[in-house]
């Protein structure tokens, strides 16, 4: 898949000279404080400069999203990470063993931080993570600082894992776009704060269990949930109201399926909870477009990365969790 997106019937070269083209504009746009849609393997991100309030303070109007809730900043690498945090052993060991890929960490603010006080909400921590996306690391390392990506859907709806779903939410608000194609996980990072005890305040693709192999047990995120994006009660969420644990349709119901059977939106025909993770938001806004009565979404186990399914369909339905 060619994550740099030009017209079909060029030959190699000129796919590589617009790919490259595409990351300066969009490097160019950032510098100017202006926003870009952003391709991860999580979801696609609305991004702006870290370091500028200005460019902070317009992903928050862009969004709708409340100025309490911090934001990530993403970057290109460890090192690049140690300079806007303070790392200890247990977050070198979680970066060394999980990044470039879909964790964020939560840490002490390094002295000279560059991440604004309006992306960090005021806290004297930062969450950061290097993200596994080629066009997103292609983009931090032509920038050259921490930049502020959350997901690019207006705030509390679901987030787009297609460049498509990413440009109808906030595209008019962007200065440029990166179109890397359908996002692999498909689910936002897995957050754990390392600030006393770790602390999982969202779960994701990496999971619980892969965590505790590496830095032992984790606290749950009562104390630090103010600390993570992702943690208001109500998030992720749809138009029509959301059902859980449903066995069929109501009448004027949409059915998110999961597992064996014949259905429209079937999260995993094969019950795999990657697939399902995958395919969750992408289905949520499918059913939410046919205007449904409710969305009524079957059962999904809670091991492995079903923590992290069943996190975000709560926050779709409106639960405190």
């Amino acid at each position: 898949m060619d994550e740099h997106r030009s017209n079909s019937g060029r030959g190699e070269g000129q796919r590589e000279a617009d790919g490259d083209a595409a990351i300066e504009a969009a490097a160019q746009a950032l510098r100017r404080g202006e926003l870009v849609i952003l391709p991860t393997e999580t979801v696609y991100g609305l991004a702006g400069d870290a370091a500028n309030p200005q460019a902070v303070a317009a992903i928050f109007e862009a969004k709708g999203r409340p100025s309490f809730n911090p934001l990530i900043s993403h970057v290109a690498d460890l090192a690049a990470a140690e300079r806007i945090a303070r790392f200890d052993e247990r977050a070198r060991a979680l970066a060394r063993t999980f990044w470039p890929g879909p964790l964020t960490l939560v840490l002490p603010i390094a002295e000279d931080t560059a991440v604004s006080d309006l992306a960090r909400a005021g806290l004297d921590t930062v969450a950061v993570r290097v993200p596994a996306h080629s066009t997103a690391r292609a983009l931090l390392a032509r920038f050259g600082g921490p930049v502020v990506a959350p997901s690019a859907n207006r705030s509390g709806r679901p987030s787009p894992t297609t460049y498509a779903d990413a440009m109808e939410e906030t595209g008019d608000k962007v200065g440029a776009s990166l179109d890397g194609g359908p996002c692999e996980v498909g689910l936002e990072s897995t957050v754990v704060a390392l600030l006393d005890v770790p602390r999982l305040l969202r779960p994701g693709a990496v999971t619980r269990a892969e965590l505790e192999a590496v830095i032992g047990p984790l606290a749950e995120a009562e104390v630090d949930a103010k600390r993570s994006p992702g943690r208001l009660a109500r998030h992720y969420s749809p138009k029509a109201p959301v059902r859980l644990n449903a066995t069929h349709a109501e009448p004027g119901e949409a059915f998110l399926a999961f597992g064996p059977g014949q259905h429209r939106w079937n999260l995993s025909p094969s019950g795999d909870l990657r697939e399902a993770a995958a395919r969750l938001f992408a289905y949520l806004r499918e059913a939410d477009r046919t205007d449904p009565v409710a969305i009524a979404v079957a059962p999904i186990p809670f091991e492995g990365l079903g923590e992290a399914i069943n996190d975000r369909l709560k926050r779709a339905a409106g639960f405190v969790g």
